[in-house]
């Protein structure tokens, strides 16, 4: 069946299998997919009666839970669009948005409820606030749906059926200005790509796929609303749980995971530290990984552990969500230090490599990825100056421009070179700060590696290196420097060397380098 919008992937499972587990909390219970379904119909109502129209935005500031997943769903039923906020982030940053964005509704944990009212009240605009004690396996958000209706019961409301290019969700990232910026994504935008994850990934009802991405994250779409549409099992990670790598891998292996999907650093983690040799993994069978590169070294270490699984690479920005795809070969071979290629166009979309001037280069030539197709966002919410930048046309499409340089080879497939906007100029030659990292990684006690780069007194750029090291004695910068000598021109040899515990990262696990270039 081919779904007209995200809200009938749940209500659709929900008819062929209502005792099925739609999702699973491992701190509060699980719920199936009949109960789910009608929790969200009850918070359709609430929301219809709260004034929610096709079109309105409904924000979302509640942790990880069914709850959330239940207040996707009803947002969408009431034709609206979800507008999920890191719980978090500074209030005032979560209040940005849903003052941005003109929420209608806000449902909101009572823990985060005073800090928020308090920065809502300061922008000028209060929206109504369905507010949930807790968040406990569907029951808080019952509970406040019950509450609610002691005061005015909400009549029964009919599920929105919205155009395929209404709006479905809007994901706050982070903005060049300094203030979060919203992309805009469809049903179509979502649909065209949990399309393409059907097709290339075949999921079915005996899945327990992973959510370990927060909602605000788009590798969530995967996770929910594949999942969903085949009535899966979607199994909650979070907070709590989803960085520590002894306690994840249980979980894994406690609730019997076949499909995992997460940032690098996450699986990093599990290669380093989660003792996966300890447990008994044998059902997972795809590990699906994406947001940033990942090292050889320890995708390869990864692979050693849990060799059965098919492992593939996903890359795309939040824009278009995944883009291109590469399956890794299994096992990698040893001699292999480079990162592997981010792949070939998914199905559902087109790509091409272009000049700074729009012009189609040929393969082996380096240029900047451009995306175009249903899985590409409509734009940036009420910024149409930042959106009208961010495309360009030709006489075939529209193209988003991605910012990231890659190379594509005579197959087809695509390397990632960098981001334009981690490319520097340094004595005249262009430098890209990832291919510093990338050489970094090969030495044998480098965990983590992130590169910036800065002004130094003169102006002129200077290179710092942090490194997270395995070995008990830190090296001397002559010796870091002249392992980097022997792998680097000596225009990219870093100036600088600092060592830590751990590399900062965001609240969507990738190395936050904003903080980094103020330690």
């Amino acid at each position: 069946m081919i779904e007209s919008s995200v809200q009938h992937l749940l209500d659709h499972a929900a008819r062929r299998d209502p005792q099925h587990a739609a999702v699973e909390d491992p701190a509060h219970g699980s719920i199936t997919y009949g109960d789910l379904s009608a929790l969200s119909d009850r918070l359709r109502d609430r929301l219809v009666q709260c004034g929610v129209r096709p079109g309105d935005r409904v924000g979302i500031y509640l942790r990880k839970s069914i709850d959330a997943v239940a207040s996707i769903f009803g947002a969408l039923k009431a034709g609206g669009a979800y507008v999920p906020v890191d719980p978090w982030a500074p209030p005032a940053r979560n209040a940005y948005i849903l003052n941005d964005c003109a929420v209608t509704v806000a449902i909101v944990e009572k823990r985060f409820l005073e800090a928020l009212r308090a920065e809502l009240a300061r922008l000028g605009r209060v929206p109504t606030l369905l507010v949930l004690d807790g968040t406990e396996g569907g029951r808080s958000l019952a509970a406040a749906l019950e509450q609610a209706d002691t005061g005015s019961a909400a009549p029964p409301a009919q599920t929105v059926t919205p155009a395929s290019d209404d709006l479905a969700y809007v994901l706050y990232t982070s903005g060049s200005t300094g203030r979060p910026k919203g992309v805009m994504l469809s049903h179509r935008n979502a649909l065209s790509f949990i399309d393409w994850c059907s097709d290339t990934f075949r999921p079915d009802a005996s899945d327990r796929c992973s959510s370990h991405a927060p909602f605000h994250f788009d590798l969530s779409v995967l996770d929910l609303f594949m999942s969903i549409k085949h009535g899966a099992t979607v199994v909650l990670i979070g907070e709590d749980v989803g960085k520590d790598p002894t306690h994840l891998a249980s979980l894994m292996a406690e609730r019997r995971l076949t499909i995992w999907y997460s940032a690098p650093s996450i699986l990093s983690l599990l290669a380093q530290h989660g003792k996966l040799e300890q447990h008994d993994l044998a059902a997972l069978r795809l590990v699906l990984f994406a947001g940033e590169v990942f090292p050889v070294k320890h995708l390869r270490a990864l692979q050693r552990l849990l060799p059965h699984p098919r492992y593939v690479n996903l890359y795309g920005p939040t824009e278009t969500n995944v883009c291109t795809s590469y399956e890794i070969p299994v096992p990698i071979p040893d001699g292999r230090t480079e990162p592997f290629p981010i792949g070939t166009t998914c199905a559902h979309l087109r790509t091409k490599v272009v000049d700074e001037q729009g012009r189609e280069v040929p393969p082996g030539q380096e240029g900047e990825l451009v995306v175009s197709g249903p899985g590409v966002m409509h734009g940036y919410w009420n910024l149409p100056e930042q959106s009208a930048r961010a495309f360009f046309e030709d006489e075939s499409a529209q193209w988003y421009r991605t910012g990231d340089v890659v190379v594509q080879a005579p197959d087809g497939t695509y390397t990632f070179l960098g981001r334009r906007d981690r490319m520097v100029k340094r004595r005249g030659y262009r430098v890209e700060l990832g291919e510093i990292e990338a050489r970094l990684y090969s030495h044998p006690n480098v965990k983590e590696a992130a590169v910036v780069a800065l002004p130094d007194e003169e102006g002129a750029t200077q290179i710092k290196a942090h490194l997270v090291w395995a070995a008990d004695r830190a090296p001397s910068l002559i010796e870091l420097k002249r392992f980097c000598a022997e792998r680097l021109p000596l225009y990219m040899v870093p100036d600088v060397f600092s060592f830590h515990d751990g590399l900062p990262k965001t609240s969507t696990d990738k190395v936050d380098y904003q903080r980094l270039k103020d330690l």
